[in-house]
């Protein structure tokens, strides 16, 4: 059923102090980078990750689902293990991953502390992920191989910065003859990086494959965000402090969201599992 309950509340302003859960996702992104790229000496790049980042990395810890999926596709063979892995996280906590997990998504929000003005992404452009999704990570890979320029891993933002950058500060710090990556690759990652300095995630509500196919389980997923009706006083916090754009007093759990769960300051929002009401 749609959570609704109207459709125009009056503007006011924020309260001063957020949910301590909410205060502590800063921590919780820098334990989960430890996990994914620090420096825990696990190497376990066999098993994929759910979050987005290069199994390329020197200190990476596990692999990247979306570069096992298109890699595996390249070779005509159907990736089980990261299709199941990051299926089963989703049918969990859904976009969660994005809010709370991945280190790409962590950098963006890092750069989103730059006190300069912002734009808003218009919502249709989120379908981009899809597209990205379905052509450079599955069929270009499928039908033109890793050699094609858009195969996904030759020109991605997270693989340039944790994989190329430091391979060839590797080779100039041993002396050793440097194999200078793709300008398109750098050009990618100016562009993203210069884009988080401008507009929240540019990455991740646009491009990000991984968080489209995971935004896809956020109305089905055991953890959701749950809206209750009653205590809504129609203080317009919940749409302020979504730094994505979403309603989210019309429309809870929409594939828009990363489940920051800034939207939850009003109280009236709150991370739920079980049954879903209004």
């Amino acid at each position: 059923m749609r959570d609704m309950v109207h459709t125009n509340p009056p503007a006011s302003p924020p309260p001063a102090r957020r949910p301590r859960l909410v205060r502590l996702r800063p921590w919780v992104q820098t334990a989960f980078l430890a996990v994914w790229l620090g420096p825990l000496g696990l190497r376990m790049l066999w098993l994929p990750s759910c979050v987005f980042h290069c199994y390329g990395c020197p200190l990476a810890s596990f692999a990247c689902p979306v570069g096992v999926v298109a890699g595996m596709t390249a070779l005509h063979v159907l990736p089980l293990l990261a299709i199941g892995v990051v299926a089963a996280v989703a049918a969990m906590v859904g976009s969660l991953v994005c809010g709370w997990a991945c280190p790409f998504g962590f950098l963006q929000d890092l750069l989103a502390r730059v006190p300069i003005p912002r734009l808003r992404i218009p919502s249709w452009l989120g379908h981009g992920r899809y597209l990205v999704l379905a052509g450079m990570v599955v069929l270009v890979p499928y039908f033109y191989g890793e050699s094609h320029l858009l195969y996904i891993c030759r020109l991605c933002p997270a693989g340039t910065l944790e994989a190329a950058l430091p391979s060839v500060a590797g080779q100039a710090v041993r002396g050793q003859a440097i194999q200078w990556m793709s300008g398109w690759r750098l050009a990618v990652l100016g562009v993203v990086l210069g884009a988080a300095l401008l507009t929240h995630r540019p990455w991740c509500t646009v491009l990000c494959p991984l968080g489209g196919f995971l935004s896809l389980f956020n109305r089905v997923s055991v953890l959701h965000l749950r809206f209750d009706a009653g205590r809504c006083i129609r203080c317009n916090t919940c749409r302020s402090r979504c730094s994505v754009g979403v309603k989210v007093d019309q429309a809870v759990n929409t594939s828009r969201c990363i489940r920051c769960l800034e939207c939850t300051t009003c109280g009236a929002l709150a991370p739920s599992v079980g049954s879903r009401g209004r």
